[in-house]
């Protein structure tokens, strides 16, 4: 597909030495200017995700969680899991004891052991040449002096009022006068900052050990959480080997479970089987497909998908091609199955999802979230921390895949991904946007593989997914209307999108030409730069 240039739009950023795509200016800025000082792609991406901690507050920060893939120029690939695991005295029983019978958001139950700053430092040590404290400078003065608000982060900030204004800290921290920031208002968090100067000086164990951690367990505790000093302490980053499925000769890598990664596998496995390159990537027939394989993909997801030690199913046969065909063949072109479980979704959340490749070949495929917008609104007073709440995706009651334990990793949506074509690195990609993210990765690998889209505009496509209550589709606006009144012909409920599904962020590895094309999602702020 060629782009209208009488249209709105953007090109992709074609660069030759190196490329970044990030959801904010300021990030991608951070990160060129880190490479072009002789960093690597991975020193970058953390430079870049410690300003977007400061400038995208609702996203991501230093109290959320963190996955990424490294890709080497041969090809070899390294995972890390940077997720927390829930306190050790967490259980049904106890939550049923305090009378929590469900994990909201805000519940101090939802917070589980925030791995970022640890995959961080982890990721540095075993691919990085740069330290915390160069790295964090953009990141501390932004928090010292002061950055403005971009319009989609204003935009999103005003929908969370209420939710921080449910706590002092937090509303102290996050509103003016009790109000939203508005766009290029320049917002200061001093106690930040000074939480990135000490983790620039001491390391990760800065904030797992001593005042930062005593800071974010009393915050917990005032709110009846059972977090302990003792629960940060032993937070680890666990190293693990991307699960690999081919999709018409790329292979695509994801990370294993506790996150949903093996899902998109599952819905690309079921769409190989319909031949999406003969429809009309607009029509009817694509998005009813792409629908029914989600609808599919995810009950599996619901059923199975948590903390690999307590999974009853190898996640290796939910893609092999016996269970896929089993899937697949649910499936009608001509009507919408009634039989498939629907999947049990939580409000819907977003994140910060970055993309480098630098000189040398080496690639990042980066993600860090609070899951929900500003995660779980706990703020711990002193440090500055903002809290995520992971553990929402955790059942208060025994019975369930994803029950809550103490130790136990809860199923997560964030998922880093890269493309190997020929046993080279082609593509690191990711999809923000909660539970969409397994859906988006199928979306977009289809738009670029099945319909020839370069990269931006394979980000730029109008999108569908489920409406979070109903369970009916939601449509964006640029989804014809042909295609939606086909839809609902087959059986479908389609709504309009209450806004932007998710947004996304992609570099593609042209080896033989030795040229980079990035592309970055106009839904966000941000924005793709090479050189």
């Amino acid at each position: 597909m060629k782009r209208d240039f009488q249209a709105p739009g953007r090109s992709p950023v074609f660069a030759r030495e190196a490329a970044v795509a990030t959801s904010h200016p300021l990030a991608t800025s951070a990160a060129i200017e880190v490479l072009q000082d002789g960093g690597n792609a991975v020193d970058a991406a953390i430079a870049a995700a410690a300003v977007q901690a400061v400038v995208e507050p609702h996203m991501t920060g230093i109290g959320g969680d963190c996955f990424a893939l490294v890709t080497a120029p041969d090809g070899r690939l390294t995972g890390f899991n940077g997720s927390g695991a829930a306190p050790c005295a967490a259980s049904p029983e106890k939550l049923a004891e305090l009378g929590v019978s469900e994990i909201t958001d805000t519940s101090p139950h939802a917070v589980t052991v925030p791995g970022a700053i640890r995959a961080w430092e982890t990721l540095l040590k075993a691919h990085g040449t740069r330290q915390f404290k160069s790295l964090f400078k953009r990141a501390i003065d932004y928090a010292r002096d002061g950055f403005p608000v971009a319009p989609r982060v204003a935009s999103d900030w005003l929908k969370n009022v209420d939710k921080l204004a449910a706590d002092p800290v937090s509303a102290a921290r996050y509103l003016v006068n009790g109000a939203a920031p508005e766009i290029g208002q320049v917002l200061k968090y001093p106690h930040l900052a000074a939480t990135l100067e000490a983790i620039g000086d001491e390391g990760a164990d800065a904030l797992y050990s001593g005042a930062i951690a005593e800071d974010i367990v009393g915050a917990l505790a005032a709110k009846g959480g059972v977090m302990t000093t003792d629960d940060l302490a032993a937070c680890h980053i666990t190293a693990v080997s991307p699960v690999v499925r081919e999709y018409k000769g790329h292979a695509i890598a994801e990370l294993p479970p506790n996150g949903q990664g093996v899902i998109a596998l599952i819905m690309l496995g079921i769409l190989e089987r319909f031949h999406l390159e003969n429809l009309d990537p607009f029509g009817t027939e694509r998005f009813h497909l792409e629908m029914e394989a989600a609808r599919l993909a995810y009950a599996v997801r619901d059923h199975y998908v948590t903390d690999p030690g307590y999974m009853d199913i190898c996640h290796t046969r939910l893609i092999g091609e016996d269970y896929i065909d089993q899937l697949a063949q649910r499936i009608s072109i001509d009507k919408r199955q009634t039989d498939i479980a629907e999947t049990s979704l939580a409000p819907q959340t977003d994140t910060i999802y970055l993309s480098i490749v630098d000189k040398d070949g080496l690639s990042v495929s980066f993600i860090n979230s609070l899951f929900s917008d500003f995660g779980s609104g706990i703020v711990a007073p002193e440090s500055g921390v903002l809290l995520h709440c992971r553990g929402r995706s955790f059942k208060a009651q025994p019975g369930f895949a994803n029950s809550i334990a103490g130790g136990k990793r809860p199923m997560h949506t964030i998922i880093p991904a890269v493309a190997l074509k020929n046993g080279a690195p082609w593509l690191s990609f990711g999809v923000m946007g909660g539970h969409y993210q397994a859906c988006g990765h199928a979306h977009l690998l289809t738009n670029i593989i099945d319909y020839g889209m370069d990269v931006q505009a394979a980000i730029d496509f109008p999108r569908m997914f489920f409406d979070l209550e109903t369970h009916a589709l939601q449509a964006e606006r640029l989804v014809p209307p042909a295609t939606i009144e086909g839809l609902k012909a087959l059986g479908h409920t389609v709504v309009p999108a209450q806004g932007a599904i998710g947004g996304s962020q992609a570099i593609m590895i042209d080896k033989a030409r030795h040229v980079l094309t990035a592309g970055s999602d106009p839904r966000k702020d941000g924005h793709a730069a090479g050189y």
